[in-house]
């Protein structure tokens, strides 16, 4: 979940890591759980040809948590569609908080300019 809600390198416009360690860097935490997470376990499944019967390991819990990022950005189109903003739109990931909320348009977000020209960004992402 963290891969694509939270975990964002940011990069200075020289091509300095501004984001190095805990304290600029998000990763999620115990506070980011949810009080209630319900989870299930497959069971009488055997699995003769992997070690020691595993089930997986690797690409479905990284696909299965794509679905964070797609709810997201349905939300998101939810909320445009609220706003009278209709089409296609944007979203890259990590959804960080700040992307969501300037994908969501509003009075507030069309007062913030758009960077474009030659204006160095305040971020690269690589």
């Amino acid at each position: 979940m963290g891969l694509f809600t939270m975990e964002e390198s940011v990069v200075s416009p020289k091509g300095v890591l501004l984001s190095r360690g805990p304290g600029t860097y998000k990763i999620p935490g115990f506070a980011d759980i949810p009080q209630e997470f319900n989870v299930a376990l497959l069971r009488s499944a055997p699995n003769e040809k992997a070690i020691y019967s595993s089930k997986a390991i690797g690409e479905p819990p990284l696909l299965l948590a794509t679905s964070v990022f797609f709810a997201i950005k349905n939300a998101v189109s939810a909320a445009r569609e609220d706003a009278g903003v209709t089409g296609v739109f944007r979203l890259d990931s990590p959804a960080t908080v700040e992307r969501i909320r300037m994908a969501c348009v509003d009075h507030l977000t069309k007062q913030v300019p758009s960077v474009g020209g030659d204006a160095p960004s305040w971020t690269v992402r690589p």
